[in-house]
């Protein structure tokens, strides 16, 4: 009897390194995304970052406009001439002292006319514009109030009148004034009503606009500028 045995010689396989290929090529993908999200959260996390810097400064920004709002009222009888070592100005700035003659644009935030030749800068910086990126300008010598230090954050603020020359504008009808609409007529001035069916004359007594520039820097050189129109 004779036995025979059949054995299966295993086939040699052949590995052409295809498969590793893909997984080099899964490997960096994955490795790339990954350097892209952290990227990404870094760049959110620095947008989001700025932003509440932004938003301390302006809240800041709301105190030193009290403060230059608590200045007008206890100067309230020297408003008619310009008093610049406490940031404020009797005109609106748009002409020189004869109320004729143009100054040129009034850019408080060195931006508002960036190509203007003529424009007026504020001195911020109480360097004559030096360390501020202005470009091209007339003059820099309009200087501001310190409003103090809020939250970490520096303050300053300037005032205008909206009236074209200084003086008593009350007492001088050739300094034209912007001013809420006041009125004589059917009864007492009624302040932030206008009627149409009353016969309302302007009154010359009525108080000119003030206009509060504050600007307010804070942390990662963060700048805030705020606009406030106010009479009394």
């Amino acid at each position: 009897m004779h036995n025979s045995f059949h054995r299966r010689v295993p086939r040699h396989i052949h590995q052409n390194g295809v498969s590793l290929i893909f997984a080099l090529l899964t490997l960096a993908v994955l490795m790339l995304g990954t350097l892209a999200l952290v990227r990404a959260i870094d760049t959110g996390s620095l947008v989001l970052g700025n932003i509440g810097f932004k938003n301390d400064a302006t809240a800041a920004a709301d105190q030193a406009t009290r403060s230059a709002i608590t200045w007008l009222t206890s100067n309230a009888d020297s408003l008619d001439n310009d008093a610049a070592a406490s940031g404020y100005y009797a005109t609106n700035r748009q002409f020189g002292t004869d109320g004729t003659t143009p100054l040129g644009p009034l850019d408080v935030t060195t931006q508002q006319f960036p190509t203007s030749t003529t424009r007026q800068l504020v001195d911020w910086d109480g360097d004559t514009c030096a360390s501020t990126s202005a470009g091209t300008f007339k003059s820099c010598v309009l200087t501001t109030a310190d409003a103090g230090t809020i939250n970490g954050n520096a303050a300053r603020y300037i005032i205008f009148r909206q009236c074209s020359k200084v003086g008593d504008y009350s007492a001088n009808i050739s300094i034209v004034c912007t001013r809420p609409v006041g009125g004589s007529g059917g009864g007492p001035a009624k302040k932030g009503e206008l009627n149409y069916a009353e016969a309302i004359r302007l009154s010359g007594s009525v108080p000119p606009y003030y206009r509060i520039i504050v600007r307010v820097r804070g942390a990662r050189n963060t700048v805030s500028f705020t606009e406030t129109l106010v009479h009394f």
